[in-house]
Formats: structure tokens, C-alpha cells, sequence
């Protein structure tokens, strides 16, 4: 039985990541334990609220550079992929750098946050020929770059997903986006 932990911090949802596991008939462990984290096949890094607050969090619990050298498949979901970036304009915080790009504030003339179902676009490697809606909330995104896995439009492009090595990152919300949600979390637990 494959063991899968979803990081515990103290800023992510993971009541609802874990409910969308159990109903895929996964027993997720919540920890923030470095050993039960690495020692785990799969990681899942949920976010919610202010990057700030969460990257004090992981740094208070010493779990910045535990995340960074993981080797098994990682997937950040919200503001766990954003915190996987280089940096974000929110709060000014220097992220964990995983991936190369920014995180940057939607332009004040939109309505942030955008929230709702949008179409996921472009999408390749674990969302291949998954162009379907799916459920996103939030007010900052990464822009399009080289670990763009999938495309949103939001009054122009942004990445809705990112990939790099053993990580993964859905600025979407996989555990609230019906059954594409859940065939995106199965593919990532068969990786």
C-alpha cells in the first residue's frame, strides 16, 4: 500500500484534500513531521490564505528545504504550487524557487479573486487531453513559462498548471473539481 502524506503546516486545506482522497479509497497521513514526509511515496502540499503567514509556517516547522529535495512525486494545489515558485508579490516572499517563474497579482482592473469553474487549455504531460473545467480560487498566478503544464484564461493566459521533475503544481483546486478532479489526483497517484 502506497503511503501518501498530505503537509500539515498550519495554512492548507487539508480536511478537503484529504475527503477527496478517502473517497478515492486512499488513508492520507496529515504530518508535518520531516521524517513521515520524506519517508512517504507520495507528498500532496495544499495552501490556503496568505503566502507570508504559510512560508513562516514552513520555516517555523523547519520544512523549507525538506520539501525541496523530496525525490518522490510532489503535488502543490493553490498556494502550495504558488509557495513552489521562485517568489510571489504577495507579502514579497521569497518561495521555495522549484519552479522558475514568479507569482504575480491579476491586474486591478479584474475581479479578483477569480473564482469559479474555468477550462483548463494546452494541457500535456499528467493533465494530457484533460481540457476541462475545473475549480480555481485565488487573486495571484504564476504567468506562462517553461514548466507551463496546462493554461487558464483569465482575461489572458496564465499557468494553471506547472511541472518539473517530480513536482507538480495545480493553482486549481483538484479536490473541489468533481470527477476531472479526481482522475487528476488518480493519475498523480499512479505516477
Amino acid at each position: 500500500m502506497n503511503k501518501t502524506t498530505i503537509i500539515d503546516y498550519g495554512a492548507g486545506n487539508v480536511k478537503s484534500v484529504s475527503f477527496a482522497l478517502e473517497r478515492l479509497g486512499i488513508q492520507p497521513k496529515l504530518s508535518s513531521n520531516a521524517e513521515e514526509i520524506q519517508s512517504s511515496d507520495y507528498v500532496i502540499f495544499p495552501g490556503v490564505g496568505h503566502a507570508d503567514y504559510a512560508m513562516q509556517q514552513l520555516q517555523e516547522k523547519g520544512l523549507v528545504e525538506v520539501i525541496k529535495n523530496l525525490k518522490q512525486p510532489v503535488l502543490g494545489i493553490c498556494l502550495g504550487m504558488q509557495l513552489m515558485c521562485d517568489y510571489t508579490e504577495e507579502g514579497n516572499v521569497k518561495g521555495l524557487g522549484i519552479f522558475d517563474v514568479p507569482v504575480v497579482r491579476f491586474p486591478e482592473n479584474l475581479k479578483v479573486p477569480h473564482m469559479g469553474w474555468n477550462g483548463l487549455h494546452q494541457t500535456t504531460g499528467l493533465l494530457a487531453d484533460l481540457e476541462e473545467q475545473v475549480y480555481f480560487v485565488h487573486s495571484y498566478y504564476a504567468p506562462l513559462c517553461e514548466d507551463t503544464m496546462a493554461t487558464c484564461d483569465y482575461h489572458g493566459m496564465f499557468s494553471a498548471a506547472l511541472a518539473k521533475d517530480n513536482f507538480y503544481g495545480c493553482q486549481f483546486h483538484p479536490e473541489k473539481s468533481g470527477p476531472v478532479g479526481e482522475a487528476i489526483l488518480k493519475r498523480f497517484l499512479s505516477i
